[in-house]
């Protein structure tokens, strides 16, 4: 059970750790901890790693893309990336059922990271270190290229306000695909396309390998 906790980082992820693990009672500060948690940005991992003396404490970051070797030379160490995003207010609700990525290379390692995520309230599942990068690459597929769908979708024409009940269907639907390529309507593909590049000809080509990734996917 992990009683004394030090957050290093105050960051989006490290103010919302930092709240949950108060209000669930868990001891703060660098005398003793049972967990140092590296909640800084990825490439400061190593360095801040190696300003840690060796001891008996495990030491862990929040990173989804980073290998736990960063974290020499620290042999107790692991991995817990919660898969979320996080604005900037601190708010430790924003953990609360979401899911979270956790590595180690022992299973003492992987009950200590599966403990914290759970103590964060959070939905732990095993990541091998080495399968990482993909899923990483997955994490920014569903997050970050959100956004540019987004704008794209304002840039021609579409209501921002009007975006958000319109994603939101489509997640309450279990992703089932609708609309022209889901009827076979490549008369209406087409049209798009050539209406895309007349007027926004940047966006053309998102517009065909989205196209293109749909029918092969979806």
């Amino acid at each position: 059970m992990i009683e004394r906790a030090h957050i290093i980082g105050s960051g989006r992820v490290g103010s919302a750790v930092t709240a949950r693990l108060r209000e669930r009672g868990v001891a703060l500060g660098e005398n003793d901890p049972d967990v140092v948690l590296l909640c800084v940005p990825d490439g400061a991992i190593s360095d801040v790693s190696r300003c840690l003396a060796p001891g008996q404490a495990w030491v862990g970051h929040v990173s989804g893309a980073t290998p736990l070797a960063a974290l020499q030379p620290h042999e107790r160490r692991f991995s817990l990336h919660p898969l979320q995003t996080f604005d900037r207010s601190g708010n430790p609700a924003q953990l609360d059922g979401a899911w979270a990525a956790v590595s180690g290379e022992t299973g003492e390692a992987l009950g200590i990271a599966r403990g914290l995520a759970e103590a964060l309230g959070l939905r732990p599942f095993e990541l091998a270190d080495e399968d990482r990068t993909l899923y990483h690459a997955g994490a920014v597929f569903a997050s970050n290229y959100l956004v540019t769908l987004q704008r794209a979708a304002v840039r021609l024409g579409v209501p921002a306000e009007g975006l958000v009940p319109l994603m939101q269907g489509t997640i309450d639907h279990g992703f089932e695909l609708t609309g022209p390529i889901e009827r076979g309507d490549w008369a209406t593909v087409d049209a798009h396309k050539r209406a895309i590049r007349e007027e926004h000809a940047e966006l053309e080509h998102v517009y065909a390998a989205l196209a293109d990734a749909t029918v092969a996917l979806a």
